[in-house]
């Protein structure tokens, strides 16, 4: 395993469960926010410690790995510490569309190939938080999947998702399907909440 120093930006669910699994995993993780010790950070200061939370330019600067799991529309705000020199890190998009776009795109990946330099990948999308922070049913390790067009950023993006327990990284295609696999994040929403089936279900890929 190749350790990661990553840089979690976003202070939700869903950073803070996949921050636990790259923990636990042994790469460094710090997280980036506007104001890093808030008290939406409280929760899981006593997890990381106060040096792990820092500003986003700061988080940034001084990772290989940047996952966003914001609010898609919250990227606009970091295309200036995103728009500098980042040909050495990789970029995974946790986001999804189900809240206002930034103008003019029709994802935030969109946005992110337009404005910065590091290589990107949309993955950790797909499903809930409480499946990233615990992905085996049984016996059985779910699914992760992925989208882009930059290989060494699927790369880290399969390692990461098989550090967090997931049973593979399943490779939904370029930069093209990056929208189709959006909409299949909503699928499970639609699912488990609009259907009423619980947070408690996930989707994997059957061979015969």
């Amino acid at each position: 395993m190749i350790p990661y120093r990553i840089a979690v930006i976003g202070l939700g669910n869903v950073g803070a469960a996949l921050a636990r699994n790259w923990k636990k995993a042994g790469h460094t993780v710090v997280f980036g926010a506007q104001f890093p010790l808030s008290d939406k950070s409280r929760r899981l200061v006593d997890e990381f410690g106060e040096s792990r939370f820092l500003t986003v330019p700061e988080a940034i600067a001084q990772s290989q790995v940047i996952l966003l799991a914001t609010p898609a529309a919250a990227v606009v705000e970091l295309a200036d510490a995103l728009g500098g020199d980042l040909s050495h890190a990789v970029i995974i998009d946790a986001t999804n569309a189900i809240m206002p776009l930034p103008n003019g795109y029709a994802t935030a990946f969109h946005f992110l190939s337009e404005h910065t330099n590091a290589r990107l990948v949309k993955c950790f999308n797909s499903t809930g938080f409480e499946n990233m922070a615990d992905p085996v049913y049984g016996d059985q390790a779910l699914d992760m999947f992925m989208a882009g067009d930059n290989v060494e950023a699927k790369q880290v993006a399969r390692q990461l998702a098989l550090d967090c327990g997931f049973g593979t990284c399943i490779d939904f295609g370029k930069a093209d399907k990056v929208e189709l696999l959006e909409k299949f994040a909503l699928s499970w929403i639609n699912l488990a909440i609009m259907q009423g089936m619980g947070r408690g279900i996930a989707l994997r890929l059957l061979h015969r």
